[in-house]
């Protein structure tokens, strides 16, 4: 054979197309789902693909991975480098040969994709045994160990001994990580990898999916809703709404000079810094008046003030974190709060463990304020919030909330701290019944102990709420499970403010959401917080968001409060090494194209 031959046959095949999807169309019994998808990837491309919940994105993922469910077909023409024919219409032991060593996929939620009752070390080991690409199973655990160790796992050997539920939710998509890249695959697919993760958790992740695919030189095809994240991550996007491929370009082309109305509506609503001149965030709705950032701006940022509308801002608070001017009682007062728990033995004769959830925070909370509580899983923001409204009792400490005494308190002496206090959740479909009516979910709070309220002024108050949450009358007749995410959220809301409460608590009310209906909510609590004039307490680990609502802010760790004081100076000037990571990790669209923008930029002076 001509040596030469054989290099021109390498180097065709590295210029063919990794990935080459044609026309492809997928739909269920009664319904298009994804129409008219194309796509040419090459090896080590990294593209994003963005749209919101029911674009079809994650439709053309299961597609390309031969995963559809029962009763959605796809057609079309899906071509993988090295591989024959058309994958759509390969038989399932094709695709299994596939799956796990050409193309791998990395899934949203790490705890349903592992299996729960199968040490995460066997499983990574599994991957390649079942592909034969190590030769016996020692081979194989030395190297799933090896794998997990690359993915920066802590202690490798110990976390392969461990089952998915003993490990947090970031060490769980390490392990889908490991598990994904252990056949070196030429294609990842990765399906909103973070999208439930701490924001210093996020950015390792995807530092390290970008650290993984860059060595190993792997396509990957990123699919999110997150658009600062495909600013951080891809070369390349895609933007589909409603089964369709609306725009194709380079990141900074699409994201700086956007040509389809729904593109500028999606860049509007996840630009934190932006607002319209009524100082709201911008919707797909209003997105006309967005200007896109351009990329003299984006290195040279406008600073928060000019970028945020002014806000009118509560007096400056004196002496604990949040606490009031001088002289004016709070609204929530809380002093050396302690809670901790305990948790069973270890063994017959060990003493029972201790978890301490709340090590002796104090802070005030002045009526009108808008106060963040900022923090990342573990941190107590949630006990806190349940000591709060009354639903748990401090180990020690004190807590105030509208007048009452939480500690030591009983069930009885707590009816009027729940009336002054309500909470919206962060996900309305758990913490609404799905077999009441609209109609009875929002009029609950008024079946409170010591409240009288004839039917008809029931209707009459509900459908006052439906109306502040810019929802149709006649939703109250229907079901929970008859409305979109964020309409469930704006009836939590309703519901939250029918027996007019003082202050109200949002626990993450948005991570759950899409970017544009995750600005009509923060637009709506704005707004009603101002009407009602509500004291808000908002917790949330997404530190644009908190920015962006709050004037006040916390920050928590470990069940302590390392930082505190005005939202601007916490986020401009941080303190605490804690809180400077927290800021440093955290993402935003005008952030990370300032940082693709340098990076070009400092690639061209290299060059010249």
């Amino acid at each position: 054979m001509n040596p030469s031959s054989s290099i021109n046959t390498e180097a065709d095949a590295a210029a063919d197309p990794l990935l080459q999807v044609t026309g492809l169309s997928v739909a269920s019994r009664d319904r298009q789902l994804v129409q008219g998808f194309n796509l040419t990837m090459n090896r080590g491309e990294r593209v994003g693909l963005i749209g919101e919940s029911g674009s079809g994105k994650s439709m053309t993922s299961t597609a390309l991975m031969g995963l559809l469910p029962e009763g959605v077909n796809a057609v079309g023409t899906v071509r993988l480098a090295g591989r024959e024919g058309n994958l759509l219409t390969a038989s399932d032991r094709q695709m299994c040969r596939i799956r796990g060593n050409d193309m791998t996929m990395v899934f949203q939620e790490p705890l349903t994709a592992l299996n729960p009752l199968m040490k995460v070390g066997p499983q990574v080991a599994e991957v390649m045994v079942k592909h034969k690409n190590v030769t016996g199973r020692r081979a194989a655990k030395n190297k799933a160990v090896a794998m997990l160790a690359s993915v920066r796992l802590p202690d490798p050997a110990q976390a392969a001994q461990a089952y998915p539920h003993q490990l947090s939710g970031g060490q769980r998509q390490r392990v889908m990580l490991a598990m994904a890249l252990a056949n070196d695959p030429e294609l990842l697919l990765c399906d909103e990898p973070t999208t439930a993760l701490d924001v210093t958790v996020q950015r390792q992740v995807l530092d390290l999916i970008l650290e993984s695919v860059r060595q190993r030189g792997t396509g990957l095809l990123f699919i999110t809703h997150d658009l600062s994240v495909v600013a951080n991550v891809c070369d390349r996007v895609l933007v589909m709404n409603k089964g369709v491929v609306v725009e194709e370009g380079s990141a900074a082309e699409v994201f700086t000079r956007p040509r389809h109305a729904y593109t500028r509506g999606l860049l509007a609503a996840s630009d934190l810094d932006a607002s319209d001149e009524d100082g709201r965030l911008f919707t797909v709705a209003s997105a006309a008046a967005y200007v896109p950032p351009k990329i003299k701006e984006v290195l040279a940022p406008m600073p928060a003030a000019t970028l945020r509308a002014p806000r009118s801002q509560v007096p400056e608070s004196h002496g604990s974190p949040g606490g009031p001017a001088t002289g004016v009682e709070p609204v929530i007062s809380v002093k050396n709060l302690v809670r901790t728990y305990q948790r069973g033995r270890t063994s017959l004769f060990a003493k029972p463990l201790e978890v301490q959830a709340l090590r002796g925070i104090s802070f005030d909370v002045q009526a009108g304020q808008r106060f963040g509580v900022v923090g990342e899983s573990g941190s107590g923001k949630s006990t806190l919030l349940r000591i709060l409204a009354g639903l748990d009792q401090p180990t020690s400490g004190s807590v105030r909330v509208a007048g009452n005494e939480v500690a030591g308190a009983r069930e009885s002496a707590l009816v009027d701290l729940r009336r002054q206090l309500q909470i919206v959740f962060q996900d309305p479909m758990g913490s609404l019944n799905p077999r009441m009516r609209v109609q009875e979910i929002i009029a609950e709070p008024l079946l409170a102990p010591g409240q009288k309220v004839d039917s008809a002024r029931q209707r009459r108050l509900v459908a006052q709420m439906l109306a502040a949450v810019d929802l149709p009358a006649d939703s109250a007749g229907r079901f929970p499970h008859q409305f979109s995410g964020g309409q469930r959220q704006r009836i939590s809301i309703a519901r939250a403010l029918i027996c007019e409460p003082r202050i109200l608590v949002a626990d993450e009310p948005v991570s759950a959401l899409d970017v544009s209906v995750r600005a009509q909510v923060l637009n709506l609590l704005s707004d009603l917080v101002d009407q009602y004039q509500l004291t808000l307490v908002f917790v949330s680990h997404d530190l644009g968001v908190v920015r962006h609502i709050c004037d006040n802010v916390v920050v928590m760790n470990q069940g302590e409060i390392v930082e505190s004081g005005a939202t601007e100076q916490i986020y401009e000037h941080p303190q605490h090494e804690y809180t400077r990571t927290l800021v440093g990790a955290s993402m935003s669209l005008r952030s990370e194209l300032a940082a693709r923008a340098a990076q070009s930029k400092g690639r061209f002076h290299a060059n010249l």
